[in-house]
């Protein structure tokens, strides 16, 4: 082939895959994509408050925190098309069921939960290589869980579900001095004639890389993710320092 077409032919070849990779379907990292986010949340529920929360029969709730989400900030269903296969994690199932359930289905073939998690926060999650598919995702979520093994924390701490109730700051200062790091910590505000907020969530932010980071916004950061959790009237939203915090034991309790 002569220099010049030879110059040519790499010029439209460049040109060519460039072009694929200007419109190929993978998410990139630029702060300027529309589902670039900063930080992951990974979000413990209490299941007790959880069912405190909805009018459904809830069943015997786990009495540990269990998984609610690893959420990206700022971004939700990032690939619309990019549905839901259980038998990609059925090596996970055990693990799912018994650190990732749904709290107010207790059937052990339900996986609505689950597909709700990846397609509105694992879709977006997935730009990162380490949890772009359904099985990285999933995992890499029950290995933090593990790793931050927050009701061994509160255990050792003294904190746990009681009749009486607990400062929010003190919780604060016992996760913060554990972890090194600020949560975000959330409650169910009073009922007409209570006087204490009940706790339900509590999480944890990451970075990219997967390095416990504080949760409260950096300078230039935005914090828009919400609870993610609205059941009925019932909404959570961040815990107030000046209210006394009931840990509920049993959802009967404290009606």
């Amino acid at each position: 082939m002569k220099p010049a077409k030879l110059h040519y032919w790499i010029l439209g070849w460049c040109s060519m895959a460039l072009c694929c990779w200007c419109t190929s379907d993978k998410f990139t990292q630029s702060d300027n994509h529309p589902h670039s986010w900063k930080k992951l949340y990974l979000a413990h529920h209490w299941p007790v408050t959880v069912c405190k929360m909805s009018a459904n029969d809830c069943q015997d709730p786990p009495e540990y925190w269990t998984i609610h989400g690893l959420w990206p900030d700022k971004t939700e269903e990032c690939n619309r098309t990019w549905h839901f296969n259980v038998t990609e994690i059925k090596d996970l199932l055990s693990d799912m069921r018994h650190y990732w359930p749904d709290v107010l289905h207790s059937s052990l073939n339900r996986t609505q939960f689950w597909k709700h998690e990846w397609e509105k926060h694992g879709t977006c999650a997935a730009t990162l290589p380490i949890l772009n598919s359904q099985k990285k995702y999933f995992s890499k979520a029950l290995e933090l869980y593990q790793h931050i093994d927050l009701n061994s924390c509160l255990l050792k701490a003294g904190i746990k579900p009681s009749s009486s109730y607990y400062q929010m700051t003190a919780i604060k200062e016992t996760l913060t001095k554990f972890y090194g790091v600020t949560p975000k910590i959330q409650c169910l505000p009073p009922e007409e004639g209570e006087k204490a907020q009940t706790i339900g969530q509590i999480e944890f932010c990451f970075t990219k890389e997967l390095q416990l980071r504080n949760c409260t916004a950096l300078e230039g950061e935005s914090d828009p993710v919400q609870a993610d959790l609205k059941l009925g009237t019932e909404e959570l939203s961040v815990c107030s320092d000046s209210l006394p915090t009931y840990y509920p034991s049993q959802v009967q309790d404290h009606k």
